[in-house]
């Protein structure tokens, strides 16, 4: 399995650091090769146009840019969704890895 790019962003960028730490780890348990990082959604544009992103996760605190984020994307085939408020709360990165994995189609 090719390496997945998995973006998550957030107000400033701070509050998803060890949400993407759990992720990191949980894709290191089982064996997959991810890139996962977290913008802040002012540094967001920057990153997708730098990187071949396959998924973007906004943090529930910025749930209503998630339009904006679409049209950002459009044409471009990354999903966009907004992280289960429930798992960004509890920092359970198995489960945003999942979700993240799912809308890649893995």
């Amino acid at each position: 399995m090719a390496e997945k790019t998995i973006m998550l962003v957030c107000a400033a960028g701070m509050s998803t650091s060890l949400l993407v730490s759990k992720m990191q780890k949980a894709a290191e348990e089982r064996g997959l090769e991810a890139d996962i990082f977290a913008d802040s959604a002012n540094e967001a544009d920057n990153s997708l146009e730098n990187k071949d992103v396959d998924v973007l996760l906004l943090g529930p605190q910025v749930r209503f840019m998630r339009s904006q984020f679409e049209k950002k994307v459009e044409g471009k085939g990354i999903p966009v969704d907004v992280i289960n408020m429930q798992d960004y709360g509890m920092v359970n990165g198995p489960k945003v890895l999942d979700a993240a994995l799912e809308l890649i189609g893995e």
